[in-house]
């Protein structure tokens, strides 16, 4: 059975060291829903999801250290996103789109549904995106395809993290470990079309 998550990928880091990963998903098995994954400095890795279902499913496909289900809010205006999930709040804003951004607008959905596209497009985002991959191995014997269809850059972050500070914006150094690969280097939003494949011996959701 293949699942299909539309929506976006925000992944950034901190000048304190921490690395956030939002998904922001329009359409998906589950409905619309938001969930963030963070990766501390001492390298503790927390996802934070709307309801036991949708946590399960990321547990279950990602790897961490702390599971938390909580509410997550996520609200749009113009550039600015703002997140709060559980003791994370954060607000980013986005940039104008790069030469990689204006030519990822032009691949078609139906084409990037297609887990034949990611796979022919796995090299050269390993070349232009170092720790980024289009497929891989995921947990629970599952595969996963990602199909980029629009990039734009972070420009700034405010973020706190259980009260605490969490700096300005930075480089996602070191990569994330929540998966086969890390979010691009430097601080991103992705429109994406995410396909995974579960193993034969878990059954998919109603």
């Amino acid at each position: 059975m293949r699942l299909r998550f539309d929506g976006w990928i925000a992944g950034l880091g901190t000048s304190h060291g921490t690395r956030l990963v939002l998904g922001h998903w329009a359409r998906s098995p589950f409905g619309a829903f938001s969930d963030v994954m963070v990766e501390r400095p001492d390298g503790e890795r927390l996802l934070f999801a709307p309801t036991r279902e949708t946590a399960d499913f990321v547990s279950g496909t990602y790897v961490f250290d702390r599971v938390c289900v909580v509410p997550v809010d996520v609200s749009v205006d113009g550039d600015t996103w703002t997140v709060a999930a559980g003791p994370l709040l954060r607000r980013f804003t986005t940039g104008r789109r790069g030469l990689l951004g204006l030519l990822l607008r032009v691949v078609p959905g139906s084409l990037a549904r297609r887990p034949a596209w990611s796979a022919l497009t796995d090299l050269p985002a390993r070349v232009l995106l170092p720790g980024v991959r289009t497929r891989g191995s995921a947990g629970g014997d599952r595969k996963e395809w990602y199909g980029a269809r629009d990039l734009r850059p972070v420009r700034t972050v405010s973020a706190t993290f259980e009260g605490g500070d969490l700096g300005v914006v930075a480089p996602v150094d070191p990569p994330v470990r929540f998966g086969f690969g890390s979010v691009p280097r430097a601080p991103a939003l992705t429109r994406v079309t995410t396909t995974v494949r579960l193993g034969t011996e878990e059954p998919g959701p109603s």
